[in-house]
């Protein structure tokens, strides 16, 4: 009998060691691509080129999921969201998944429906305003008018912090991040404020000279960002997070999109073999093939190829890593083992 009982117990693990597809990955697999909940138009992270191409950091994930899962990085179908519509898109499945600047908070992670998978992006919410007002920290701002999209935490945000320093700011809200973005150029508010990445971008688009819009040092919150599905469909969820690990990992053990293939055959090293699928599978585990990281990285690069690409300094958006260095170098991105 104990035999038996054994024997039982083995075949139930058994049939763990491999993941099934779910309901998410059946769908994406009979449609032939990905539908990929974006921001209608943010630099560095999802914004349009004059070919209509969708580029930016969040776009490149969306593109590493799809090569990992369908084999072609292409094989995306871009869905532009203005805030209030981004949740709704993806708890009716309009969407799959989520890459949007979007931050991670208890009430979105556990009373939505929706389940945060990775941060890929760690930013905080700052001020911009008019260098020629000479204001050099957010304090000084008492009494201002603040230019703030709606159903942001960016909203909230100001306002706790107006409360606590007993600042009185007076918000300025507008429906859509475009239309944020024109009230402060046209010097309807005396100030800004969302995510410093996103001032960042509104800066390097929309600014006649950078130079005279200064970001203000001071950050008022955690805004960690990063991509999100729907809540209970586990094997979908974990495909988005490793491939966002898997991408950081590369980095941290020097694979880029240039020396993939490379390493891929000549690589000595186990963790690089079994991150390459070399030496380990570790695709089956997620429902997929052994290649499916070596997908991801030849479509975007690693992390830091991604990060530079987009929202480095030597693009408009100009962001150093700060925060987002790897933690070998004194940032935040750390990645779960791929193993």
């Amino acid at each position: 009998m104990k035999f038996l009982r054994f024997s039982l117990l083995a075949l139930a693990l058994g049939g763990l060691s491999s993941a099934h597809a779910g309901k998410t990955i059946d769908t994406i697999k009979q449609r032939g691509q990905i539908s990929v909940g974006i921001s209608s138009g943010v630099p560095g992270f999802s914004a349009a080129d004059s070919k209509g191409q969708w580029t930016g950091l969040d776009v490149d994930v969306g593109k590493a999921i799809a090569a990992a899962l369908l084999g072609d990085a292409s094989k995306v179908k871009w869905v532009p969201l203005v805030s209030q519509q981004r949740f709704t898109a993806l708890q009716s499945g309009e969407v799959d998944v989520l890459s949007r600047n979007t931050s991670v908070t208890l009430t979105r992670d556990a009373s939505m429906g929706l389940a945060f998978t990775a941060v890929v992006f760690y930013d905080g919410q700052g001020f911009m305003v008019p260098a020629k007002t000479k204001v050099t920290s957010a304090r000084q701002l008492k009494g201002a008018t603040v230019c703030v999209q709606a159903g942001t935490t960016s909203e909230k945000n100001m306002t706790d912090f107006s409360r606590i320093h007993k600042l009185n700011l007076k918000p300025v809200v507008f429906d859509k991040f475009d239309a944020a973005n024109a009230a402060y150029f046209a010097g309807r508010c005396q100030a800004y404020t969302t995510d410093a990445s996103g001032l960042a971008s509104v800066r390097a688009k929309e600014a006649k000279d950078a130079k005279e819009h200064v970001i203000l040092t001071d950050l008022i919150s955690k805004e960690p960002l990063g991509p999100l599905v729907r809540r209970g469909d586990d094997e979908w969820l974990a495909v988005v997070r490793w491939v966002v690990h898997g991408l950081v990992e590369a980095e941290e053990n020097g694979i880029t999109q240039a020396n993939v293939d490379k390493l891929k055959a000549e690589t000595t090293d186990p963790t690089i073999g079994r991150l390459l699928g070399k030496t380990e599978d570790t695709g089956k585990l997620l429902g997929l093939d052994k290649e499916w990281l070596v997908r991801a990285i030849k479509a975007v690069g690693n992390y830091g190829e991604i990060y530079e690409r987009n929202v480095g300094e030597k693009t408009p958006v100009g962001l150093a890593r700060g925060k987002n260095k790897l933690w070998t170098e004194g940032g935040l991105m750390y990645a779960l083992p791929v193993r």
